[in-house]
């Protein structure tokens, strides 16, 4: 378990990384949204060679189409939550949290790394971390950091409120590791089959409803373009 918790603060810490990347070098919101397009694509890859594919080899199809459908739609549920709390602007990096509620983003900013920090727990109780899925997760939290901490210093928060709110995420990250870890029951692969296809329902909503609207609003039709790229890295790593 401990090591699970280890490896989902890992892949969590470069949410604090991007939240330094923004403030010393002032990215472009183009290289923000290119990154993120890509780290949708590695987590979509993921979703599909990782979860879906293993789950499938325990479960029927009906199962674990059932259980993604409900991983989906709880996690759907509460992003419209923290959304109508004022948390909807949470990865803007223009200043749009200045209108919102501070806790609703500090929660919305929680719930979105639930899900890939959950999965990543599974893949340490399976004999080792998902290296692909760990840089995925990794590549895709970069950005997010990036975007947010841009638009959270443009709001007006202070930088020390940022650090210790990505510090707050981080920790749920490494819980939520354990969490995927001690769920998976090491007897039973059916069981461990469903758990793993609630989290790729949850994981694929999460990147639909808060990555791919973010990338998509700076770089257009090339967003399925970088998307793409980002699946065919995940393909090339689940290969090695």
């Amino acid at each position: 378990m401990a090591e699970a918790a280890l490896w989902g603060g890992v892949a969590a810490s470069s949410l604090l990384l991007g939240a330094v990347i923004a403030y010393l070098f002032r990215p472009r919101a183009n290289v923000t949204a290119i990154v993120m397009a890509v780290g949708s694509g590695l987590l979509l890859g993921s979703v599909a060679y990782e979860l879906v594919e293993e789950a499938l080899e325990t479960q029927s199809l009906a199962w674990v189409a059932l259980l993604l459908l409900v991983g989906a739609g709880v996690f759907a549920l509460g992003d419209w939550l923290i959304d109508r709390r004022g948390g909807s602007g949470r990865k803007d990096s223009s200043g749009k949290q200045k209108e919102g509620s501070p806790l609703a983003i500090v929660l919305g900013s929680i719930l979105d790394g639930i899900p890939e920090s959950f999965v990543l727990g599974l893949t340490v109780l399976q004999g080792g971390v998902s290296v692909g899925l760990l840089f995925a997760i990794g590549l895709s939290n970069l950005p997010e950091g990036m975007s947010s901490s841009s638009g959270l210093d443009a709001a007006g928060w202070r930088r020390r409120k940022v650090v210790w709110m990505w510090l707050a995420v981080i920790a749920v990250s490494a819980l939520s590791a354990s969490l995927g870890y001690l769920l998976l029951d090491p007897d039973s692969a059916r069981t461990g089959a469903l758990v793993q296809a609630f989290a790729a329902g949850a994981l694929l909503a999460m990147v639909a409803d808060t990555m791919l609207p973010e990338a998509y609003a700076q770089e257009g039709v090339l967003t399925g373009l970088y998307v793409a790229v980002g699946f065919a890295g995940a393909v090339g790593l689940n290969a090695l």
